[in-house]
């Protein structure tokens, strides 16, 4: 059962991202602030779900949450700034894009790069123990991997559409035989050492 705040009437703000062990694409996350006695019985952590589910939740949350905002990092930025700096960046983004501002950052993960001095907590799994990280888990989720299958259309064989950038075999294979795009993540080590993987 996922807690809907950290502290009782305090403005809280999930916090989450999606895509940062991906080969290619941008970084995305997405703030959170839902309704303090917000509760539904399947939301939770994004890769405990399925597509359809996700799908279906995205419509919820963005219906039901008092605010909620989605940033992107580039591929550029990333390799720039490096993915851990690039993530702090892109949830940056996501929070100025709220309408209201929070009193408490609630941040999936163990670190966290302090915005605009709002105080936050770090909750490891956090997508899995409250409410608003889970619901922006979702969103920065659904959200990269419509990016991912638009861009499947203009830069085919890469597998966009399924792996969403994730070093498959089938999209590292695709890497081999037709080379880099300027989605990818040059700073990534693209293709395994062992070549021989491919033959």
């Amino acid at each position: 059962m996922l807690l809907p705040y950290f502290q009782e009437n305090q403005i809280e703000a999930g916090c989450d991202e999606a895509g940062r062990g991906c080969l290619a694409g941008p970084v995305v996350a997405a703030a959170v602030v839902l309704p303090p006695d917000y509760h539904h019985p399947v939301l939770n952590d994004s890769k405990q779900l399925s597509e359809k589910q996700r799908d279906e939740l995205r419509i919820e949350i963005v219906k039901e949450a008092i605010s909620f905002g989605v940033g992107v990092a580039s591929p550029g930025e990333i390799d720039d700034i490096n993915i851990l700096n690039a993530s702090y960046l892109a949830m940056h983004r996501a929070v100025d894009q709220l309408k209201i501002t929070p009193e408490m950052l609630l941040i999936d993960g163990n670190r966290f790069k302090p915005h605009n001095e709002i105080p936050y907590e770090c909750v490891i799994k956090g997508d899995g123990k409250y409410y608003s990280i889970a619901a922006a888990s979702i969103l920065a989720k659904t959200h990269r991997d419509e990016l991912m299958r638009q861009l499947a259309l203009e830069f085919t064989g890469y597998s966009w559409e399924t792996n969403m950038g994730y070093p498959t075999r089938a999209h590292r294979s695709a890497i081999k035989a037709q080379g880099v795009t300027p989605h990818h993540r040059m700073s990534f080590q693209l293709l395994p050492a062992q070549l021989e993987l491919f033959d």
